[in-house]
């Protein structure tokens, strides 16, 4: 196996910011985007005649081949990996307002369609000659119901960043600056609350009273900025005719309301799985009842290391027990120096994977060999195979909603885990069972919990035009309790922990998770029975987004209107959780 641990960025883009290509390209999508503007802003044709439509929506999807955003990718990737590079940051600076800019040209063409008579709307969408664009142009038409006027857009979109986005920026530059007193020291908030899961039980919890405790010295700011930003999402959803505030994030995902709420409601009702799990981890951690501070904290250690060599043959078979393709994508994207592997200095932390229509499928990972970092590589490759199986699709449906995308991420991250678990004997295998619950666990009753959460808080300052810092505080931790019961005791300041969570800002993200997670078990129990039904998942990989989630996984026999697929992959966590009980006993 060929391995290169660095992007090849030189080979992929360019030679350096420098090189005349990257004015070439931007001057290439400059005069594409022009072209596209003189023609259909005058002639209008496409706004009655299906053929004439199509003709103008092939040439606007071409657009995103023709307008490479290559050079930002590049600009930012070199950014990614050296923090210090001020030459990358200053020709993001200087090219992220053209690109902007651009785009705006464009505005008028979605619009436009947008504003169609029902009748037109109608017969667009049973035209054949429109057929291959008949989910997009769907999609369109409904988001459009909630669009406004184009100056009314436009001033929602300046005042956007002062009436939200400083708001949060406020918050978190407080959070940052923030220190707190320990064992005679000065340390940052933020590295405290990564600390607390690596000091035994006493200090373990003395810690987490001191970042409650700074939490809360920060929480009148918080309570500004929630109500502030909660309150000016109820004014835009009225303005635009969303009745209930997860409904505009749910269009956007491209879901449908009733399966996402029995997705939330299934979930909700399986809340003692969750509890069960925190039992099980009270007992070994030896204790009675836990505390908020215990909740992540390790059960013991996988003491075997695993260099990054070792880890990407172990996916790699994993992958090719799935399907050989699968491997393939793999092989290939080690080779061509597209996976950036280890920490160093300068290099942002995390991980993730990046693509885009004409893009190469990037992936940035820290590894540090171990198995949580071997599972990060099946996680990340797991969204580059479903990337690079999309690419099958036309350039307008390459790309795929958030939900979608954690269903491939995490079933190939199921298959290594199941892998590097058969390898585990005795203390270890236990210890990565358990590791592994914890991660189910908060991905799917968490950010369900958290979901109900918000939609109180939302409704809360619908209904009252404000909620105090005590009453959001005090509401988080009712929802926390709920998942986590009675193995979990919770103190009043725990529910500070609101400060802190930027997914309450992005609203009603959080259920992205659970969706992902419990599709994706539904999909890999599936496959674990009969092998063959990968031909199944593969539809769905190479689906991008020609369709609705909903739609998308009905080809793979999965109804997600009905609670059974959520039960599906529920059930699939209550078997593991069964074995860590039987395994500890």
């Amino acid at each position: 196996m060929k391995i290169k641990t660095t992007w090849d960025l030189s080979r992929l883009y360019y030679a350096s910011l420098k090189d005349p290509r990257i004015q070439k390209d931007i001057d290439r999508g400059d005069k594409a985007v022009d072209a596209f503007v003189e023609r259909y802003s005058q002639e209008k044709l496409w706004l009655k005649d299906p053929k004439a439509l199509a003709q103008a929506l092939e040439s606007y999807e071409q657009l995103s081949v023709q307008c490479p955003a290559s050079p930002l990718y590049y600009a930012n990737y070199r950014k990614e990996t050296n923090a210090e590079d001020k030459e990358a940051e200053a020709f993001l600076n200087k090219w992220d307002d053209h690109f902007t800019k651009r785009g705006n040209k464009l505005l008028f063409f979605e619009l436009e369609l947008g504003k169609l008579p029902a009748p037109i709307q109608d017969k667009f969408l049973a035209s054949k000659e429109l057929a291959p664009f008949k989910y997009w142009l769907t999609k369109l038409f409904e988001t459009a119901k909630h669009n406004l006027t184009e100056p009314e857009e436009k001033l929602l979109s300046l005042l956007s960043d002062v009436s939200f986005g400083r708001w949060i920026q406020a918050v978190d530059n407080i959070l940052n600056t923030q220190h707190i007193a320990w064992k005679s020291k000065k340390m940052p908030l933020n590295e405290a609350m990564v600390r607390i899961n690596t000091l035994p039980k006493k200090d373990r919890r003395a810690l987490h009273a001191k970042v409650m405790e700074a939490l809360k010295e920060t929480a009148p700011m918080a309570e500004s900025e929630m109500n502030a930003i909660v309150t000016r999402k109820k004014i835009t959803d009225e303005l635009r005719g969303f009745k209930e505030p997860y409904d505009a994030t749910i269009l956007g995902y491209e879901n449908d309301r009733d399966s996402v709420l029995n997705l939330v409601k299934t979930v909700t009702e399986h809340f003692p799985i969750a509890q069960r799990f925190y039992k099980i981890k009270a007992k070994m951690l030896k204790e009675k009842v836990i505390t908020y501070a215990d909740r992540s904290v390790p059960v013991g250690k996988v003491s075997k290391k695993i260099p990054f060599k070792e880890a990407a043959q172990a996916v790699h078979d994993t992958f090719h027990a799935l399907h050989p393709r699968y491997a393939e994508i793999f092989d290939r994207l080690l080779a061509d120096g597209r996976v950036d592997v280890y920490p160093k200095k300068g290099k942002t932390s995390g991980a993730y994977c990046s693509s885009g229509t004409g893009e190469p499928t990037m992936l940035l990972l820290n590894h540090v060999e171990n198995a949580h970092s071997l599972l990060t590589l099946a996680h990340e490759m797991g969204h580059a195979v479903h990337a690079e199986r999309s690419k099958t699709q036309r350039p307008m449906y390459e790309g795929h909603t958030i939900a979608v995308a954690e269903v491939a991420s995490t079933f190939f991250e199921q298959a290594a885990f199941d892998a590097l678990a058969a390898k585990l004997s005795g203390k270890e295998r236990i210890i990565a069972m358990h590791d592994k619950l914890q991660d189910d666990i908060s991905s799917i009753f968490r950010q369900i919990a958290f979901f109900n959460f918000e939609l109180d808080l939302h409704r809360g300052v619908r209904e009252k035009g404000l909620l105090t810092k005590e009453e959001i505080a005090k509401l988080l931790n009712t929802h926390t309790g709920r998942y986590m019961g009675p193995a979990v005791k919770l103190a009043p300041e725990d529910g500070y922990f609101f400060v802190t969570v930027g997914h309450f800002r992005r609203f009603f993200y959080v259920y992205s998770y659970a969706f992902g997670q419990l599709v994706s078990r539904a999909l890999y129990e599936r496959v674990k029975k009969d092998p063959a039904f990968i031909d199944k998942v593969d539809e769905f990989l190479c689906a991008g987004g020609s369709d609705s989630p909903e739609g998308i996984f009905a080809k793979c026999g999965l109804d997600l209107y009905k609670p059974d697929v959520f039960l599906e992959g529920l059930k699939g966590i209550e078997n593991d959780l069964k074995e860590l009980e039987k395994a500890i006993k």
